[in-house]
C-alpha cells in the first residue's frame, strides 16, 4: 500500500472501525494464542492481549477513514516512518506487532522480568547454535537430571517417572496425628469423562492406587477390601476433620504453627513404559529413599558451591499473604529438595554455554520451567496438559495435593525443559521466520503478509530521536520519565495495568529469584522487581496519579496529530473513574471507543466470575484542543451512549460473541466516556458516579446470552433492568 498522511483522520477513530471482524478473529485466536501469537509466549507474563487485535489497532491508527480493515489486514504493509510507543510493554505485544507491520518500535516497562522476556523473544538467535546448545545439554545435565526420576513399577523394571504426587499434611491440635489434606480421593480423570470414564484413585487405608469409573461415590479397594467415599478426605475447605479423633481445625493455623513451610507426604507417582502407555503406582519405600538421597545430594552441593539456590525471601503484599501465611517465606521453599537439585545442576549448565544468545534463550525456557516444577503445581488429569501450572488462578496459592513434574521431560512430559524447548522456543523461531496471521477463511487458512522478524533489537535507547527503519527499542524503567524527545512518536498503542488486579512485580519476583542468579540483560542484583512507581495500586486515587504522569509523558512525546489507544475493562465504578481522572488530567480527550473480544473466557480466573468481562475496550484519544468545559446533560450523555452501545453491541452479537451482563455495562462505559467531552476531572467522576445506579436499559438486557459459541458460559437473561455497577462490584 501506499503511505498515507499521519494527519488525515484515521479509521479508528470512526465508527467504520470493525470491531466484529476483529472480534471474530480474536475469538480464534485467543484458544490457541501460544500457537497463532508464539513470540509473545516464551514466558510468562499476566493479562497479555491478542497480537490480532493490536494489528488491527496499529493499523486502525494509520489508514484513513475510507480503508477497509478486513482487507487491508491481510495485506503487507509498510509503516516504515511510524514510530509506535508502548509504554507498557509487558509481553511485547504492541512492538511486535508493530515490527511486523515496518514500523520503528519503542517498549519500556518497569519490571526487568518483562523487559527481559521481550530482549530474548524478538533478538537474535541462531536456530543451529540453539540446538547444538540444547543437544549439548542433554548429553550432559539432561541425562542426569533423568536419573532422578527414574523409578520402578511393579515388576521391577526401572522406568521414566512422568510425575509424582505429593499431598500437603496437618497435624491435628488436639491428637497431634498427621492428617493428609485431600479433599478428594481421586487421583487422575480424563478431561471428557463421557468418552474415557477410567479415573485412578487412591485408598485411604493402604495407598493401593487402582481404576474405577466416573462418578462413582463408594467403591472397595481391590487389595485392602476397604470401602470409602470416593469424593470425601480430611480437608473441608479451609477446615480439615482429623482422621483419627475428628476433631474439625483450621488448616492455616495448624501449618503457621509449624513456623516452616507444610510437610508434604509422597505418595504415587506416575510412570512412562516403553511403549509409550502410562502407569500409576503407589509409592514405595525405594521411591522415598530415592528422594532423601537427592536431598543428601542436594545440600552436598550447595555447601560445596556447586549449585547456586535463590535466596530472597517474600515481603508482605496483596499477592504473596497467602503463601506466606502458610509459611512459605523464601522463593525456594516452593520447590521440593528433588526440584532443587535437578533446577540447580540445568541453571548451572545453560549459564556456562558460550554464545550469549543461545544460553539467554535458554535461560529465558529455563525461567518458564519454573511455572511447572514447583509444589504449588497441580495435576489436570489425562485428556489434556496435565501440569496446572502455579500462575493458573494469577495468585500464589498453596497446593494441598501438588505434583512433582520430570524436570527434563520425556515424549509424554507436560512443562518440562525439553517440551518447553520444542513448544515454546522453537514454534516461536519458526513464526519469527514467517509470520503469519490468523485466517478466517472456510479453511482456517493462515495468511502470511509481513516480513520475518529482523531479529535486532537495541537496548541503546534513544534520546537523540534516531530510529532506524524497523527498529526495536527497548529499555526498563518508570515510563513517566522516558527521555524521548519532544514530539518524537506517532502512535502511543498500549495497554495500561488494572489498578487492583494483578500485582505483577509481587509474582514476577519468583521468576527473578532465579534469573539474577545468571544475570544479563535486563537482569540484575536488585533484591525485587517491586518499584514505588509501578501503576499498580489497591487505592483507586494513588493509580489515577501514577497513571497521570505516565499519560501526561505520552502527551508530550506525541506528535501533535498523533493517537494514543489502549485497551480497559473494569467491573468497578472506581476502576473507570481514576482511568477518566487520568486521560482529562494529561491533556487528552477520548474521540472514540471500541469494544472488542479479549483474552479467552475460559481462562482462570475469568472462568469463575459469575458474569466475566471477555471484552476490552479500546479508547482513542487525542490531545485536547479545546478548553475543558461542564459536559453536557448528564441524561443526554446517558441517551447518546445508550443508543451507540446498543449499536455496538449488536454488531458483537451479529459477530457471534455471547455478551455478559458485565460486557454491556464496559461497552456502556466506554460510550459514556466518549460522550463527555473535554471536560474536568471533577465533572466526568460526578457523571460516572451517577451512573452507579443508572440501570441498563431492557433493550440492551434482551442481548445478554443472545449469540451462541462454544466458548460462551453463560447464556441467560433477565427481564429486570440491571444496575450499571452491582453492589459487590
Amino acid at each position: 500500500m501506499t503511505m498515507v498522511e499521519i494527519r488525515e483522520k484515521r479509521l479508528i477513530e470512526t465508527d467504520r472501525f470493525p470491531i466484529g471482524f476483529l472480534s471474530k478473529i480474536a475469538i480464534r485466536e485467543s484458544w490457541r494464542k501460544e500457537v497463532y501469537r508464539p513470540v509473545y509466549h516464551m514466558h510468562k507474563w499476566w493479562a497479555k492481549r491478542l497480537g490480532s487485535i493490536f494489528r488491527g489497532i496499529i493499523l486502525g491508527c494509520v489508514l484513513p477513514e475510507s480503508s477497509t480493515l478486513s482487507t487491508e489486514f491481510y495485506k503487507k504493509q509498510d509503516f516504515s516512518h511510524v514510530v509506535v510507543f508502548d509504554p507498557f510493554m509487558g509481553s511485547g505485544t504492541t512492538v511486535g506487532e508493530a515490527h511486523k507491520l515496518g514500523a520503528r518500535s519503542i517498549g519500556r516497562d518497569i519490571n526487568p522480568v518483562a523487559c527481559e522476556a521481550v530482549r530474548v523473544s524478538l533478538g537474535r538467535l541462531d536456530p543451529v547454535k540453539l540446538r547444538e546448545a540444547y543437544e549439548g545439554l542433554w548429553g550432559t545435565v539432561g541425562r542426569r537430571i533423568l536419573d532422578l526420576y527414574g523409578a520402578e513399577d511393579d515388576t521391577g523394571s526401572v522406568l521414566d517417572v512422568l510425575y509424582y504426587f505429593w499431598v500437603m499434611q496437618a497435624e491435628c491440635p488436639s491428637c497431634r496425628f498427621m492428617n493428609d489434606l485431600f479433599s478428594s480421593r481421586i487421583l487422575a480423570s480424563n478431561a471428557y469423562p463421557q468418552r474415557k470414564p477410567t479415573v485412578q484413585i487412591c485408598c485411604p487405608a493402604c495407598g493401593h492406587i487402582f481404576p474405577g469409573l466416573h462418578g462413582s461415590l463408594r467403591v472397595g479397594c481391590p487389595r485392602c477390601g476397604d470401602a470409602f467415599s470416593v469424593n470425601e478426605g480430611a480437608a473441608r475447605g479451609a477446615k480439615a476433620a482429623c482422621q483419627r479423633c475428628g476433631e474439625v481445625f483450621s488448616v492455616s493455623q495448624a501449618i503457621r504453627s509449624r513456623r516452616g513451610p507444610p510437610s508434604y507426604r509422597l505418595y504415587a507417582k506416575l510412570l512412562l513404559t516403553p511403549d509409550g502407555q502410562k502407569k500409576y503406582l503407589a509409592t514405595t519405600t525405594k521411591d522415598e529413599a530415592a528422594f532423601s538421597d537427592a536431598r543428601r545430594l542436594l545440600w552436598q552441593e550447595v555447601s560445596g558451591g556447586q549449585i547456586r539456590l535463590p535466596v530472597d525471601s517474600l515481603t508482605d503484599g496483596h499477592n504473596t499473604r497467602q503463601a506466606m501465611n502458610y509459611g512459605f517465606l523464601h522463593w525456594r521453599d516452593f520447590f521440593n529438595d528433588r526440584q532443587l537439585l535437578a533446577l540447580g545442576w540445568l541453571n548451572n549448565a545453560i549459564d556456562a554455554i558460550q554464545d550469549d544468545s543461545s544460553r539467554d534463550a535458554l535461560l529465558l525456557i529455563f525461567s518458564g520451567v519454573l511455572e511447572f516444577s514447583n509444589m504449588f503445581a497441580s495435576y489436570k488429569g489425562e485428556g489434556t496438559g496435565a501440569v496446572r501450572h502455579m500462575f493458573s488462578h494469577h495468585i500464589l496459592k498453596p497446593e494441598r495435593a501438588p505434583i512433582e513434574a520430570n524436570v527434563w521431560g520425556t515424549p509424554k512430559s507436560s512443562g518440562s525443559f525439553t517440551n518447553l524447548f520444542q513448544g515454546r522456543l522453537l514454534r516461536a523461531l519458526k513464526y519469527r521466520a514467517a509470520p503469519f496471521e490468523v485466517g478466517l477463511n472456510r479453511e482456517g487458512k493462515e495468511a502470511h503478509c509481513s516480513p520475518p522478524f529482523s531479529g535486532e533489537v537495541s537496548t541503546v535507547w534513544p534520546t537523540d530521536g534516531d530510529f532506524s527503519v524497523r527498529g526495536i527499542y527497548l529499555s526498563c524503567g518508570d515510563s513517566a520519565q522516558t527521555r524521548l524527545p519532544n514530539g518524537s512518536v506517532d502512535l502511543v498503542v498500549t495497554d495500561p495495568p488494572f489498578f487492583d488486579n494483578v500485582h505483577y512485580s509481587e509474582l514476577a519476583d519468583f521468576f527473578f529469584a532465579w534469573q539474577k542468579l545468571c544475570p544479563r540483560g535486563f537482569v540484575n542484583g536488585a533484591s525485587t522487581t517491586r518499584d514505588s512507581r509501578e501503576v499498580q495500586d489497591t487505592d483507586a486515587s494513588s493509580f489515577a496519579n501514577k497513571l497521570t504522569s505516565i499519560f501526561v509523558e505520552c502527551r508530550r512525546v506525541l506528535k501533535d496529530d498523533g493517537l494514543l489507544v489502549f485497551s480497559y475493562h473494569h467491573s468497578r465504578d472506581d476502576g473507570w473513574i481514576a482511568l477518566a481522572e487520568a486521560v482529562l488530567r494529561s491533556g487528552f480527550s477520548i474521540v472514540n471507543a471500541h469494544p472488542v473480544r479479549a483474552e479467552m473466557t475460559v481462562a482462570a480466573p475469568k472462568s469463575q466470575a459469575k458474569e466475566p468481562i471477555q471484552l476490552d475496550v479500546l479508547l482513542v484519544c487525542r490531545k485536547r484542543e479545546q478548553d475543558e468545559r461542564d459536559p453536557t446533560d448528564p441524561l443526554d450523555i446517558e441517551r447518546n451512549a445508550t443508543r451507540s452501545a446498543t449499536r455496538k453491541a449488536e454488531l458483537l452479537v451479529q459477530a457471534g460473541l455471547c455478551l455478559s451482563k458485565n460486557d454491556i455495562r464496559v461497552i456502556l462505559l466506554g460510550e459514556v466516556l466518549c460522550s463527555l467531552g473535554p471536560t474536568t476531572p471533577e465533572s466526568a467522576a460526578s457523571v460516572l458516579s451517577r451512573l452507579s445506579t443508572f440501570p441498563i436499559p431492557k433493550h440492551m438486557t434482551r442481548l445478554v446470552g443472545k449469540a451462541t459459541t462454544r466458548e460462551c458460559l453463560r447464556c441467560s437473561s433477565e427481564e429486570n433492568e440491571l444496575p450499571l455497577f452491582p453492589k459487590d462490584g
